[in-house]
């Protein structure tokens, strides 16, 4: 059946809001070229969102051109602000941004092992307010969260998990409590560093692939047909509990210790890059350790001089690729993807000079063509993609249509 005016109306709006997200301002002219609808549609659609104080005429398109037809139209910015949060064992980084994803204002939060939960939920809901200030005092629209562990997809809500901090799980509550009227939305680090990939890194061409996260620990998160996917527990990618071959002892329910988290977590590359003769990492976490990775990488690289060769760098970097194709081949037999990205800190320092070595290696081990490409976004991916998620959400209300 066709459509029937207002709902016709309604999808011609978010057809150009979201032309307008992408592309930035445009000029009636283009809108028109770019969705296909009549001058007259477009001229009544450009006046009732400018009515509505969704979009604003932001300047004029060259300047010999002048008069209506002349016009920019973008998004009023300001009409929101959002806040992502990247939240970690150690610590929280705080951005807040415009509707449109212009970042105003940032914070880091170092939380240290003592302070008790309250302390440290305090600490952090303070960070945000005051990030919020400075970001030009509005309240906050949409607040969306990255932090490790399971999210429970009937709540929403992180789940109770051995090992992580427990002001994780009462973030949340206390940023809703705080912030009134805020919509808060809490997702798996992993599964919002495969969301920043696929927009805007390394996945941008694919609608299938898996993401595998390389930093202080290890985590997968499973991108099909363009749907994350989070399984019945909200537990798909929890590769680090992958039992394996080369692990002393099996993971637990409640500890990864014995899983593919002993042969690829920052603490175990540590230990294989001072097993090969290369400088001390300075700490083992995920920052600390992609430095010596990304130093390896930039070794072998290099042709070597005469004489010489890449030596350690080299083993230490075949024996890594070894490493992480072994838990890659797991999922790759199970799921297909024809792409793995390699995240996080330590994926995006190996680059390509990794991502070849386990490529190579698992054509070895599955009849399954698979590319295996560097992350571009690094531990930022986390971040950017609780910014992505929150702008989604935001623009998903503020863009619905108002009622016929």
């Amino acid at each position: 059946m066709p459509a029937s005016p207002s709902t016709a109306r309604a999808i011609n709006d978010r057809l150009a809001l979201r032309l307008l997200q992408r592309e930035g301002p445009l000029t009636a002219g283009q809108l028109k070229q770019l969705t296909g609808l009549s001058r007259p549609t477009v001229a009544d659609l450009v006046e009732r969102l400018g009515a509505s104080g969704l979009i604003t005429v932001v300047g004029e398109s060259g300047e010999q051109r002048r008069g209506p037809n002349a016009r920019l139209y973008g998004i009023v910015a300001d009409r929101a602000h959002l806040a992502a949060l990247d939240v970690r064992s150690e610590g929280v980084l705080v951005l807040v941004s415009d509707l449109v994803g212009h970042v105003l204002a940032e914070r880091s939060v170092p939380i240290g092992g003592g302070g008790g939960t309250g302390s440290a939920v305090e600490r952090v809901v303070a960070a945000v307010e005051r990030t919020a200030e400075a970001a030009g005092g509005r309240r906050l629209h949409t607040v969306g969260i990255g932090a490790p562990g399971l999210v429970d997809p009937a709540t929403g809500d992180l789940r109770d998990s051995g090992g992580l901090p427990a002001w994780h799980r009462r973030l949340s509550a206390a940023l809703q409590e705080r912030l009134p009227g805020a919509r808060v939305t809490v997702e798996n680090e992993t599964n919002l560093a495969a969301l920043a990939e696929q927009r805007e890194g390394a996945a941008r061409d694919r609608d299938t692939f898996v993401l595998l996260w390389l930093g202080h620990g290890v985590g997968a998160a499973v991108v099909l047909d363009g749907a994350l996917r989070r399984g019945a527990s909200g537990g798909t990618g929890e590769i680090g509990f992958l039992p394996l071959p080369g692990t002393a002892v099996l993971p637990s329910a409640t500890d990864c210790d014995g899983g593919f988290h002993s042969l690829v977590g920052a603490a175990a590359i540590a230990r294989l890059a001072e097993e090969h003769g290369l400088p001390g990492v300075e700490r083992a976490d995920g920052p600390g350790v992609a430095v010596a990775v990304r130093a390896a990488a930039a070794r072998v690289a290099q042709p070597p001089a005469a004489g010489s060769g890449t030596g350690p760098a080299e083993g230490f970097l075949d024996a890594l690729a070894g490493r992480i194709a072994i838990g890659t081949a797991s999922v790759v037999a199970v799921l297909d993807p024809g792409c793995v990205v390699l995240g996080g800190e330590i994926g995006q320092a190996g680059g390509a000079v990794l991502a070849e070595r386990v490529a190579e290696r698992l054509r070895r081990m599955s009849p399954l063509a698979t590319e295996v490409r560097a992350g571009r976004l690094g531990g930022g991916a986390v971040l950017r993609g609780a910014l992505l998620t929150a702008r989604d959400r935001a623009q998903d209300e503020l863009f619905a249509p108002a009622g016929p």
